[in-house]
């Protein structure tokens, strides 16, 4: 061996030790530790994976947060099969996302605000990543569709339209500064959540050459239009829209629509009273699938699965005998069967139904997408050749990649890995009890604090899902963890009137919420305590949406806890169905009725009913810009406890809707002002 060898090895020796030297520094100085709310800005999830017609690639929305500017992004990745060469399609802080295959998988469009902050349109091309701009339109196209010959898209894009006031204001003098002309509304929905105050206008129908050009407008009418998908042959668009001229009045009343391409002519093809959606048209074009119901005036009922002949004959119901909502429906490539997801008892899954409504489970462990509370929320596509890509999820991680086939199912990546390597996070473990009112099952979920010691006594968290006709499981949730990282046991659970256990157990409330759901919630609060590990001195409860009425709800039934923390919550229904962004679903679904015809009713189920009961500390938090359950009710209640001598403070979250976490410091907010109330009426260890 020669000299220069015998160094060259005796450096290499060196150098490694040097390494492994300073790798054990650094990870013995990453001491693992429980999450922080800035942690918040590091989690990132994985969304609308699209797997191409072969089945080779996955495309999937990788989100991420900005802790600078406080803004929610996302990039498009793309990721063989088989999980080798994830890399990124796109780059920058910006949105990227809504990627959708041609058939021949050889491009794909896009939505991106990358130039200007300018949401447009743009297709790639998958063997150069060329990416060439599509529209530059004053508004960004909605849901977009590939014809089947791939040479046109199809999508919608809300049209403005003037709003006429028959208000008319004298011309001023020149040069004089007066205030703007005033808001003329003569309109049942003036306003929404997330939209502000609704300008005049409305979403139509458009196709584009891929080559470019001016998007076609193809319908004018004065509604709104569903998402166009293509007929086998391309010359016709079927979709989904509410032409009722008392639309308004007729929220849920869709049927499913033929508009012809080369006539323009829109034919109806569904009839019955109810809400017919989500038309998707079988591999040989022969049938049309679509999701419904036969409307009952119900809180709740089933979304059903039904198939028809493309010209709207022989409609029928294949799902009847599946007593769960079916959704994101997709036809198998033999044309025999649709794929489709459900949640099942706070579970999300992959099914497979045949045309005469066998059902079959593919593909479990669907979810993460909620990153703030745990909801089940997840999505997938399928190939033609029966591989799927879907958004994994568990208590343990928000959403990732996942794919599946006949051989089984696998995890193709680990986003959060970076930050939960040196996070310890509360253990889940699912719970079932039964209500002290009737014995009904019901099923929650124990997040215990890292490092937790059964020996000892914990602080306890009641958190309340919102909907009501929603469900929790068995997903991750930021703000759940960061509760436990505070040293709390939190329970959540599903009470009578969530979804995912069919259509009885979901109408238990209906025309009668809150009420019962205050049972549930408080026997699952009494088979935590069972447990042995609880500091009953130190019981806490918030919720938010429908669990911000139940919080408000059960403050004025019982005095158990120490304090609570109502967010967005209904206060007095009478003031919330005038008020809200919804008032004829909600007078004609949730109460039958309108105020002024049963007051008592109104009144009976709104917890301003039982303010005079209240001595809980109680915290109220909500959206100022929250067009759901406007401030205005939180207000309400704040001003009645005051009057009443509780302590209460409130909590107004600026520039936030309904979704309060539509940027990243709303949502450490929230969890920040939930704690600080809790810590403040905290017993001392």
């Amino acid at each position: 061996m020669g000299l220069f060898q015998t160094k060259f090895n005796t450096m290499k020796v060196i150098t490694k030790t040097l390494f492994l030297l300073l790798f054990s520094i650094t990870v013995s100085a990453q001491v693992s530790s429980n999450l922080e709310l800035t942690d918040i800005f590091n989690m990132e999830y994985v969304s609308d994976p699209q797997i191409s017609p072969d089945g080779s690639k996955i495309i999937y929305v990788r989100n991420f947060k900005d802790i600078m500017t406080d803004k929610n992004l996302s990039n498009l990745w793309i990721i063989n099969y088989d999980g080798s060469q994830n890399r990124p399609l796109t780059t920058g802080n910006q949105n990227d996302y809504y990627p959708r295959w041609s058939h021949d998988g050889k491009k794909i469009i896009f939505k991106s605000n990358k130039e200007d902050s300018k949401m447009k349109l743009y297709l790639m091309w998958m063997d150069t990543k060329e990416i060439a701009p599509l529209t530059n339109t004053p508004k960004s196209p909605g849901a977009v569709s590939w014809s089947h010959d791939d040479r046109y898209l199809a999508f919608t894009m809300f049209v403005p339209e003037a709003e006429k006031s028959i208000v008319k204001m004298p011309a001023k003098p020149e040069g004089a500064k007066w205030n703007t002309p005033p808001t003329y509304i003569d309109k049942l929905n003036y306003r929404g959540d997330g939209q502000g105050y609704i300008k005049g206008g409305h979403t139509q129908i458009f196709t584009l050459s891929i080559d470019g050009g001016t998007p076609k407008q193809l319908t004018t009418t004065a509604f709104d239009h569903g998402a166009p998908v293509w007929a086998k042959n391309d010359k016709a668009l079927y979709f989904s829209a509410n032409f009722n001229p008392d639309e308004a009045f007729e929220p849920a009343n869709s049927e499913v629509y033929k508009l012809d391409l080369s006539t323009a002519e829109v034919t109806p093809l569904t009839s019955r009273y109810g809400p017919d959606n989500s038309p998707t048209v079988s591999p040989d074009g022969k049938l049309i699938a679509y999701t419904g119901k036969d409307d009952k005036l119900q809180g709740y009922e089933i979304t059903n699965l039904y198939v028809m002949n493309t010209d709207g004959s022989n409609p029928r119901l294949i799902s009847g005998d599946f007593d769960r909502d079916i959704a994101n429906v997709q036809w198998s490539n033999d044309g025999k069967g649709l794929y489709f997801q459900y949640d099942t008892e706070g579970a999300t899954k992959i099914g497979h139904i045949t045309l005469n409504g066998n059902v079959t489970t593919l593909v479990e462990g669907l979810g993460g997408l909620s990153l703030g509370r745990p909801y089940n929320a997840g999505d997938f596509t399928v190939s033609n050749n029966s591989k799927f890509a879907y958004t994994l999820g568990n208590t343990e991680h928000p959403s990732d990649l996942g794919a599946a086939d006949k051989k089984g199912s696998k995890r193709l990546t680990f986003v959060n890995d970076d930050l939960f390597s040196f996070r310890d996070l509360g253990k889940t473990e699912e719970i079932w009890w039964e209500s002290s009112y009737d014995q009904k099952k019901i099923q929650g979920w124990v997040v215990t604090p890292p490092n937790f010691d059964p020996s000892k006594k914990y602080p306890f968290i009641l958190e309340i899902h919102g909907g009501p006709f929603t469900s929790y499981g068995s997903v991750y949730s930021a703000e759940i963890q960061a509760y436990a990282a505070a040293g709390y046991v939190v329970l959540y659970s599903n009470p009578r009137g969530s979804t995912s256990y069919g259509a009885e157990f979901g109408n238990l409330i209906h025309h009668d919420y809150p009420n019962h759901d205050y049972e549930d919630l408080m026997s699952g609060v009494d088979a935590v305590i069972e447990k042995g590990f609880i500091d009953t001195n130190n019981l806490f409860v918030t919720g938010g949406s429908g669990g911000g009425v139940l919080t408000a709800w059960i403050v004025g039934k019982t005095d158990r806890f120490k304090a609570a923390v109502v967010a967005k919550p209904v206060i007095n229904w009478t003031s919330f169905v005038l008020y809200a962004d919804g008032a004829a679903f909600f007078s004609k679904y949730w109460f039958g009725k309108k105020p002024w015809e049963d007051p008592e009713n109104y009144f009976r189920r709104s917890p301003l009913m039982y303010v005079a009961n209240v001595t809980t500390p109680t915290m109220l938090l909500t959206g100022e810009e929250d067009y759901r359950t406007p401030i205005a009710e939180s207000e309400q209640f704040y001003t009645a406890l005051k009057l009443e001598g509780v302590e209460t403070a409130m909590v107004r979250i600026p520039g936030a809707g309904h979704g309060i976490a539509n940027r990243p410091s709303n949502l450490v907010a929230k969890i920040a002002s939930v704690l600080a109330w809790f810590e403040k009426y905290k017993d001392a260890e």
